[in-house]
């Protein structure tokens, strides 16, 4: 800092300083926000490029098949890559929509333990095909929160979507404790030193036992800005070789 003998002066030279540091916080902002757009592009264009280039080799794969049981078999990977692309981008439209700060939940009264009855039904095929017998422990009283009953369904979709891959075991419970209603899911873990449990809920942060290949890695950072917008909590960690998430939220005051 230049130091001048005269207090006009003085004051002048701390307002250029001032707008100097300021002028290089804004570059190092923009540097870093330069650096988060090329890392955003990069894991969006590996995560659309894979699907795609799965979808146009099973394409060839067909086209050069004369057995209609090889053609059958191609048009269902097909409509299965096909159906995981579409869930790809759902999942950046749906992150991309949080970044607005001026973007809304429509609030209501959400009978919770039927959004978790009925999304945790909704996997039963995919249970079967895994061979996984979920242990589902959940309450039976009325459980009403003031929510979002899309956003929850998708809160709950992505934790479960987390959990069953690559998971022998599945547990889920529902229980209420004090005012506060609470989701508990956890799986059990082979190699729990594979999972970083503070980047959880960070965008893109992938670990194979707990995401699989089809996804952005955006699941539970959608998940977690969900459940904030709603007033609730989400919280990740490593017990006992178990992975759990705990979703939390307060029960409405009738």
């Amino acid at each position: 800092t230049v130091t001048v003998p005269f207090k006009q002066f003085e004051k002048l030279v701390d307002s250029i300083n001032q707008v100097l540091d300021m002028s290089q916080e804004i570059k190092n902002n923009a540097r870093k926000n330069e650096e988060y757009l090329k890392e955003t592009i990069t894991n969006l264009s590996h995560d659309i490029r894979t699907p795609l280039t799965s979808l146009d080799g099973y394409f060839q794969l067909l086209a050069q098949s004369d057995s209609e049981e090889e053609q059958r078999h191609y048009i269902e990977v097909i409509q299965s890559r096909i159906s995981s692309l579409k869930d790809i981008l759902e999942e950046l439209f749906t992150y991309t929509k949080l970044q607005n700060e001026q973007y809304e939940l429509k609030m209501e009264t959400v009978d919770f333990g039927k959004c978790v009855y009925d999304t945790v039904f909704s996997f039963y095929d995919e249970f079967q095909t895994k061979g996984l017998e979920p242990e589902i422990d959940f309450c039976e009283e009325n459980i009403l929160i003031e929510g979002n009953t899309e956003a929850i369904r998708r809160i709950l979709q992505n934790i479960i979507n987390a959990l069953v891959h690559g998971s022998q075991k599945i547990r889920m419970k529902l229980f209420s404790e004090n005012n506060d209603i609470i989701f508990l899911c956890e799986n059990d873990l082979e190699n729990p030193g594979d999972i970083d449990i503070k980047k959880i809920f960070s965008k893109f942060y992938k670990a194979d036992t707990a995401r699989t290949s089809n996804t952005t890695g955006l699941g539970l950072s959608i998940a977690k800005s969900l459940v904030e917008r709603m007033d609730g909590t989400i919280i990740a960690e490593i017990e006992n070789d178990m992975f759990l998430i705990r979703v939390m939220f307060f029960r409405k005051k009738l």
